[in-house]
């Protein structure tokens, strides 16, 4: 079989798949109001990605929520999306890509005769440990991926659009054959596939229209600084935008107040505290996220800054966000 025929085959396949796949629901709402369909991971237990296809000419879902995160890419031809309620329907595309949150509300819709989507669904857990240090260059793209862990009933939801499609859809090709086809090691060749989506994701993301313009110099540094939370040094930032340390230090003190230490920590432990309060990460993995060479120095800076260790910052959030009574 040809490389193209390989293909079309894996995309029937995957597309059979989902067909016959017995998709196990619970309904989510709060007491009182209409219920909505909430599915679960619909793999198996080993499986912390799996890729689907939604083929033409009447490839829907109907509305649901979910409890991971997913991609769903117009591979070829548009498809109707209805995101957060039942009554806001957009337009994906082809080359364009739906991303959505767990418990986000979304129901897809394609009638053209050779529309196909390709979609890549990651656990929640999985994507927390592997897949989002990576997005943390971008505040905003950050923000979106941790706001399900605080808002069980998040209504977020990214439309973006790729200028260069040649390696997306290369890379979901190849998802698509080696999920179709699987070996020994198909989640470790998913996993590494996925890293390289997620990078590209955040580039395109932050090649969107949107993107922050017209700030001053200091609001530049300090949001690269926000995007760079495992260290950016202050030499660092000075080669990256062309000035001398003492330039770099110097002009924040002028137009914050604040040195430059003073917002790279609030920066690092303003992350610290979403991701301990936002995950089920351990402390040891959010201090290597943000650079921290020990553990030990991470809770010197935080208990520091807080003025208590990570974990017993924890339990006295949990203890005043806990039920009144």
């Amino acid at each position: 079989m040809d490389g193209g025929g390989l293909l079309e085959g894996a995309l029937k396949k995957l597309c059979e798949q989902f067909d016959k796949r017995d998709w196990k629901y619970y309904i989510d709402a709060p007491p009182g109001s209409p219920g909505e369909k909430t599915y679960e991971w619909p793999g198996a237990p080993d499986e912390d990605i799996m890729i689907c296809v939604h083929m033409g000419p009447r490839a829907h879902v109907d509305f649901h929520r979910q409890d991971f995160f997913f991609f769903d890419f117009a591979y070829r031809g548009d498809y109707g999306a209805l995101s957060s309620r039942s009554d806001n329907r957009i337009t994906v595309r082809e080359n364009e890509c739906y991303i959505g949150q767990p418990h986000a509300g979304y129901a897809l819709r394609a009638d053209g005769e050779e529309s196909v989507i390709i979609g890549v669904l990651i656990r929640k857990d999985r994507f927390f440990r592997t897949f989002l240090p990576l997005l943390s260059s971008d505040t905003n793209l950050f923000r979106f991926f941790l706001t399900p862990e605080t808002d069980e009933y998040a209504s977020d939801f990214i439309h973006l659009r790729f200028g260069d499609t040649r390696h997306v859809r290369a890379l979901l090709e190849m998802m698509a054959e080696e999920y179709a086809y699987p070996c020994e090691d198909t989640q470790e060749m998913l996993k590494s596939l996925t890293l390289a989506l997620m990078i590209l994701v955040a580039r395109e993301y932050r090649r969107s229209p949107g993107a922050p313009g017209g700030e001053r110099t200091a609001d530049k540094i300090i949001r690269y600084i926000a995007g760079h939370p495992d260290g950016a040094s202050l030499k660092a930032v000075a080669v990256h935008f062309s000035y001398n340390p003492n330039y770099v230090s110097g002009l924040l003190k002028r137009e914050t107040g604040r040195t430059f230490s003073e917002i790279s920590t609030e920066r690092r432990m303003t992350r610290a505290a979403s991701l301990l309060e936002s995950t089920d990460l351990p402390v040891e993995e959010i201090a290597r996220m943000l650079g921290y060479g020990s553990s030990s120095n991470f809770y010197k800076a935080f208990r520091s800054y807080f003025g208590s260790p990570p974990r017993e910052y924890m339990r006295a959030k949990k203890k005043n966000n806990g039920p009144s009574s």
